[in-house]
């Protein structure tokens, strides 16, 4: 006899994201990051979701009826995001405060349209950067229209500042904005100079990789 009782399981397909993860019942499982793009098979168990890549299990984690959440093993992030692990959204909307309030609200808009936060912290740390190259002053200007026309990511800002269309009037003004109120920040304290210069050196270096 068996040790263990016949456990009934369902076997499904799915594409590996670029987030690592895998959308199984609207709940997000990571695998190993090199499976990126990659198909992989999924045994759903009632309590279990054990996933496979050429018949060799990968991943295996408790299964959760969370809608649109993430689970995630520490160690299927690549380097790079482990690194940014103390990177919080949190840290990177109260980095972009010291921008402008319009730049906070794009840093929020390009987190919270993401599946797992992490796919937007090179976005936002591209933003960053564009500050020193540039001047807080027409990055804030670029996030403003950005926010205007719904074009909230790293390139439409790089863009818009590399043809001086944050310096073109917009057509009537802005609607007065309320103060931004976010869940992720946590206030001016959470500001940490040297870690914002370690991350806008790390994305600037892997950006030059690219």
């Amino acid at each position: 006899m068996p040790l263990e009782p016949y456990e009934l399981a369902n076997w499904k397909t799915a594409r590996v994201n670029i987030d690592y993860h895998v959308e199984i019942e609207r709940h997000y499982y990571s695998v190993p990051y090199q499976l990126v793009g990659k198909r992989v098979e999924v045994r759903l168990a009632d309590r279990t979701v054990e996933i496979f890549h050429r018949g060799q299990r990968v991943a295996s984690h408790v299964r959760s009826r969370e809608s649109y959440r993430q689970t995630t093993v520490h160690e299927h992030r690549p380097k790079s995001h482990q690194q940014h692990l103390e990177w919080t959204p949190s840290r990177l909307i109260d980095w972009a405060q010291t921008v402008g309030p319009a730049t906070a609200q794009v840093f929020g808009k390009i987190l919270d349209a993401k599946p797992h936060p992490e796919m937007g912290y090179r976005s936002c740390l591209g933003i960053l950067r564009l500050s020193k190259i540039y001047s807080t002053e027409r990055v804030e200007a670029a996030a403003t229209r950005a926010l205007r026309f719904d074009a909230c990511s790293y390139q439409s800002l790089k863009s818009m500042l590399a043809h001086g269309l944050d310096r073109q009037p917009l057509d009537e003004s802005p609607p007065e904005r309320a103060p931004v109120n976010h869940t992720n920040i946590r206030g001016a304290q959470y500001f940490d100079p040297p870690a914002l210069l370690q991350a806008l050196d790390l994305a600037t270096r892997e950006e030059n990789r690219c």
